[in-house]
């Protein structure tokens, strides 16, 4: 696109008075959100069931640092009537909560369909019969794009990269076929699409960001999901790292806050991104093989880490890089932490975190933390 016929980059609307809802709001993305929005004085109402590990603490560092501004709900998200009650007065909806792993819902496919696509018509459904109409912005996954299994890549000492130069430099856009590999990625991907239905349809101001790896401080990850964290975590704990596949699959993976900033833009310029989705990642300019992430944790650490090798699992992309420009040209946003910059502040965060003193137990943050939804 040339200069001349690039998108006019819309101003930033005002954030707005009201309720931000987050679903999954107690988890690692939804954490920094909330801490990113109550710092600006928002109202903010945390939805999540603590299901996952770690999520029970990063609550109850929301509340030592915002004291009762935090409003919580600890409810699922298959609880249509809960969700219709949190959303009745928000004015905008980040729906963050989900089943998030591939190899999990190899597991329990039902489970995981209830969770991701169930839950989400839920909240859609919540969101379109709430009198406030309020803005919605659906994380959905890379995976949606299947194993893309057609792009010719070779292999370097250290990575996959494609072979087309132009998709080497751009990385997957949002032309490319949607085709939902594992039950995981039919849920995102079936969610995906009504959430964008939705927004032709019915009118809802929903947008979707497809995203590629995020990471940043109040990750617990594990082999499953949040892998950069997972790597890390392994290092400093000094335990084996398994590596599924050869080791040279390519992600560009995104910092946290750069991530909560585009949420923040996308709700301020729903009016024009209204039912469009969106890549989001690092793109090309912060791409990271498994076998690099090992080496920069060797540069980190003083020592390289125990590495185990399995085979490969279902619906492993080798090579998967967010073309990130529609976004860019719509919300005039950039990332702004280099990969290097980002796996250092996080591996220094989980280094302090370990330091630190152990959670209470889940029983008594849950009662902390608990309040009814109005």
């Amino acid at each position: 696109m040339s200069a001349g016929a690039r998108r006019r980059v819309a101003p930033l609307a005002p954030a707005g008075e009201g309720t931000a809802l987050i679903t999954g709001g107690a988890g690692f993305v939804g954490t920094n959100l909330a801490a990113r929005l109550l710092s600006e004085g928002r109202r903010v109402l945390v939805y999540d069931n603590l299901s996952r590990p770690g999520v029970e603490e990063n609550l109850r560092w929301l509340r030592a640092q915002h004291g009762e501004r935090l409003q919580v709900a600890i409810a699922d998200v298959r609880d249509a009537q809960a969700l219709r009650e949190a959303a009745a007065e928000a004015t905008q909806v980040f729906h963050l909560a989900a089943q998030v792993a591939v190899t999990s819902s190899l597991d329990d496919p039902e489970h995981d369909f209830e969770v991701n696509l169930r839950g989400t018509f839920n909240l859609i459904e919540a969101v379109r019969r709430s009198r406030r109409a309020p803005s919605l912005l659906f994380t959905s996954t890379n995976k949606v794009y299947g194993a893309l299994a057609d792009i010719a890549l070779e292999a370097t000492a250290t990575r996959y990269q494609p072979r087309d130069p132009a998709l080497r430099e751009r990385g997957v856009g949002e032309s490319r076929p949607l085709d939902f590999h594992s039950p995981y990625g039919c849920s995102k991907g079936g969610a995906d699409q009504y959430v964008l239905d939705y927004a032709r349809s019915y009118g809802v101001r929903a947008a979707v960001f497809r995203m590629s790896c995020i990471y940043g401080p109040h990750q617990f990850g594990t082999e499953d999901q949040g892998w950069v964290a997972h790597f890390l975590i392994r290092a400093l704990e000094q335990r084996p790292i398994t590596l599924y596949g050869d080791g040279l699959q390519v992600r560009d993976i995104l910092y946290v806050d750069d991530l909560v900033e585009a949420m923040l833009r996308c709700q301020r310029r729903m009016p024009d991104l209204a039912g469009r989705a969106f890549n989001i990642g690092g793109g090309p300019g912060n791409t990271v093989s498994l076998v690099e992430l090992l080496q920069r944790i060797a540069a980190l650490t003083g020592r390289m880490p125990d590495v185990e090798r399995a085979g490969w699992r279902t619906g492993d992309q080798r090579y998967y890089v967010s073309d990130t420009r529609a976004f860019a040209e719509a919300a005039g946003w950039a990332p702004q932490v280099a990969a290097a910059d980002g796996i250092a502040r996080l591996y220094r965060w989980l280094r302090a975190h370990r330091s630190r003193e152990a959670a209470p137990a889940p029983r008594q943050v849950a009662e902390a933390t608990r309040s009814h939804v109005a």
